[in-house]
């Protein structure tokens, strides 16, 4: 059983300016453009709501390079908060040791090396818990007492959401899911490649409407949305990426390859391509790459952070989903969310205010 994490003395910043979810925002202390907002220590987390903190970080120089990803850009003036983007993709169910140093994930090694990876992630709620809970922290601050993978018809949340939060400020989000077969669809696919637990945007009721125009099915690497809008420079400011239960990691009675190099083979498609995009060189787009859960031994999971300004970071920070929600809401100027305003963020140790 993974409980929350007591709180770290290790600060967060972030650029730009604080908006709540009405959409009003709130200035920084600006300097040189920029503004910062130092995060508080936690209270030890409680596992049923997800709250979880920083304890003690230490940060260090990693090896290697990333084949087949691009060199981070140059230096330039770090984008204001009503200018970033986010993108989370979400991959499922394994362990730290499964992924990060395994023979079957040396793309995402690559990534951890030449751009930065926290070592002591933990998803921050009980291991005994299914995956939908983990997907719930991470876009509302809370597991909204679900420990169970229901459907959004037995899940029906009128609560705030980091998807509410974006459109109450004026800018648009996305979720982009592999194999769904139409907008913001509510259940599974008979195949099983679509699993709607791990697409959360549909659970949340305040953003229905909007979950019919931006909750859309990925589509491919040549053609759909994912591609058009990376290609275009038009992601939105905060995009939930879900691939399907092959290339999550979950796997699939379909599956043909083992589920960890299913996942790296996945990524190493994508994330090239992405980084390639007018939104990434540019120095706007961040992009955390989170794992659900681990096992129901433990609940360590992996944790991968690109950016221009993010190069050979391991750092032991103690943090949680709630630490990926916070780090979201800050590069993108909106209130820290449910647990999300209880602990600190990954935005200073992985150097996500600036460009490189």
């Amino acid at each position: 059983m993974a409980a929350g994490c007591s709180s770290g003395s290790s600060s967060a910043t972030a650029t730009g300016q604080t908006a709540g979810a009405g959409g009003t925002a709130n200035s920084g202390t600006a300097s040189g453009g920029t503004a910062s907002s130092a995060g508080t220590g936690t209270p030890a987390g409680t596992a049923s709501d997800g709250t979880g903190g920083g304890s003690g970080a230490s940060s260090g120089a990693g090896a290697g390079s990333g084949a087949g990803t691009p060199a981070a850009s140059g230096s330039a003036a770090a984008p204001a908060a009503d200018q970033r983007k986010v993108l989370v993709i979400a991959e499922e169910n394994e362990n730290y040791n499964r992924v990060i140093g395994a023979k079957s994930a040396p793309f995402i090694n690559s990534l951890a090396a030449r751009y930065g990876t926290a070592t002591a992630m933990d998803a921050g709620y009980p291991s005994g818990c299914p995956s939908l809970a983990a997907y719930i922290i991470l876009t509302s601050g809370s597991t909204q007492k679900i420990c169970d993978d229901g459907p959004p018809i037995s899940h029906p949340l009128k609560v705030d959401s980091v998807f509410g939060q974006v459109a109450a400020s004026g800018r648009q989000w996305r979720g982009y899911a592999e194999s769904m077969p139409s907008n913001c669809s509510l259940t599974n696919t008979r195949d099983g490649l679509y699993l709607v637990r791990h697409a959360p945007a549909p659970y949340y009721l305040p953003e229905r409407a909007h979950c019919a125009d931006w909750d859309v099915p990925l589509g491919t690497l040549s053609s759909g949305h994912l591609h058009d809008d990376v290609a275009a420079g038009t992601l939105p400011a905060f995009s939930f990426v879900t691939p399907n239960a092959c290339n999550d990691m979950h796997g699939a009675s379909s599956c043909t390859k083992p589920p960890v190099a299913s996942g790296d083979a996945w990524l190493a498609q994508w994330i090239p391509a992405i980084m390639a995009g007018p939104d990434y060189t540019s120095g706007r787009l961040s992009i955390l790459i989170v794992w659900d859960e681990g096992s129901m031994l433990s609940n360590h999971i992996p944790a991968i952070v690109i950016s221009p300004g993010t190069r050979h970071v391991s750092d032991a920070t103690k943090w949680t989903h709630c630490s990926t929600l916070r780090t979201v809401n800050e590069l993108l100027g909106l209130t820290p969310l449910g647990c999300a305003a209880r602990t600190t963020s990954l935005v200073q140790a992985f150097g996500l205010a600036t460009t490189g």
